[in-house]
């Protein structure tokens, strides 16, 4: 899955437009210092006109050498202007100081700039000021090209001919996602919020494994206060893309953040626990507290024992599942598998009435397995290194099952 932009200076851009369009303010510390000039440099670098705050940066960073929210800045306006020098060397080396400046303002502090981001526009360039991992737009050169030039009209701040260019190169390369995407962005500048959602769709017709065009398009919708459906766009991010933290972080984290709600997974904590497979053995450990409800305790001892018959006689139980690979390792279908034995169990003790009123997490787990979610909890709340490796093929037919999930529990409030 994509973690870091194409293009380091476009996508540094796009993300610190967004921020700000989110209303992020200067940080504190800004306000209390007497300097006009410095007061004045944040304030034309929060309006977006980072070309025009970089004189004044570039002074502040001289007087101010120990300051981080002016050696940052400083670096990001540097980063963000970069694609409007048209010589190959010159923008080289302006790259290559504004990493070094990003690098010592993190030393120093920060104060309110994003890290994560700060931490994604280091790890695109090389100190030297090269690209790292650098590829074009495009295979097709005029739509690279036309890329190029619409990247250097939006770090101007020329919203009107960076569309020109993003429309060419969309022409050139239908599949041209980072087109659509960046078009979206500079509709969004405008104010234009329709046109930027149709740009986002398209993007995201163009490839919906992708999470960054729906977390714009959910930007754009906190911007607007339509809270629901910035929720519906940032599930579709995470579903896109759910073991990055960057994606959780800057989409749902800030869409709670602002509805004021609380994300949790349902409280399933099983009284069992596995030890890894060793000699061909393994252990499995129940609490003793769970063994005093007879039916809550029987059903959760069912948990290690399907467990179990997974990885005995020499993993017959992986091998058959999944015989392409050729190690063992922790999947959904077991996980599920052993949830689901759980499950039946506890019903049907409860049918008997040999077991007490159940307990709170299999109500849970009972739940989940009737709704058809079970994997999807799975996937998202009790996910490790080999379950993780299912994912994309569960996504394949089963999108739907993981929106709801996140819909209906981690986003309800309820947990």
């Amino acid at each position: 899955m994509n973690r870091l932009p194409l293009a380091p200076a476009r996508g540094a851009a796009a993300a610190l437009l967004l921020l700000f369009c989110l209303g992020l303010s200067a940080p504190a510390a800004a306000a209390r210092q007497n300097d006009p000039e410095r007061a004045q440099a944040f304030e034309i670098f929060n309006e977006r006109n980072f070309a025009g705050a970089l004189p004044l940066l570039e002074k502040l960073a001289e007087r101010y050498p120990s300051d981080g929210a002016v050696i940052g800045r400083y670096g990001l306006a540097l980063f963000v202007t970069s694609p409007s020098v048209a010589d190959p060397q010159k923008r080289k080396e302006r790259l290559a100081k504004a990493r070094a400046l990003l690098v010592k303002a993190k030393g120093l502090g920060l104060e309110g700039l994003p890290a994560d981001l700060i931490d994604n526009m280091i790890a695109v360039v090389n100190p030297d000021g090269s690209e790292a991992n650098k590829r074009p737009f495009s295979e097709n050169k005029e739509a690279h090209d036309a890329m190029v030039a619409a990247e250097a009209a939006f770090s101007q701040n020329k919203w009107d001919e960076a569309l020109k260019h993003y429309d060419r190169a969309l022409q050139l390369d239908p599949k041209l996602y980072d087109a659509a995407l960046f078009a979206g962005d500079a509709h969004l500048q405008k104010g234009d919020y329709e046109r930027a959602g149709q740009s986002y769709a398209r993007a995201v017709q163009i490839n919906p494994d992708r999470e960054t065009a729906y977390r714009y398009w959910g930007n754009s919708y906190l911007r607007q206060a339509r809270l629901e459906e910035a929720r519906e766009k940032y599930v579709d991010a995470i579903v896109a893309d759910p073991y990055n933290g960057y994606v959780w972080r800057n989409g749902l984290f800030r869409w709670a953040e602002k509805k004021g709600a609380h994300l949790g997974h349902p409280k399933i904590d099983p009284p069992t626990s596995v030890s890894p497979m060793k000699d061909n053995k393994m252990t499995i450990t129940i609490d003793p507290k769970a063994l005093d409800d007879k039916g809550s305790g029987a059903a959760w001892m069912v948990y290690g024992m399907s467990r179990a018959a997974w990885a005995t006689n020499n993993y017959e139980g992986f091998r058959k599942a999944y015989p392409a690979e050729k190690t063992y390792r922790h999947s959904l279908r077991e996980e599920a598998e052993a949830l689901r034995a759980v499950v039946r169990t506890a019903q049907e003790l409860s049918k008997s009435g040999k077991g007490s009123k159940l307990d709170p997490m299999l109500e849970e787990l009972i739940k989940l397995d009737s709704a058809g979610l079970l994997e999807a909890y799975v996937l998202f709340a009790r996910t490790d290194e080999g379950i993780a490796q299912d994912y994309v093929e569960y996504r394949k037919t089963n999108r739907d099952k993981l929106r709801r999930y996140l819909l209906e529990y981690v986003t309800s409030g309820k947990y």
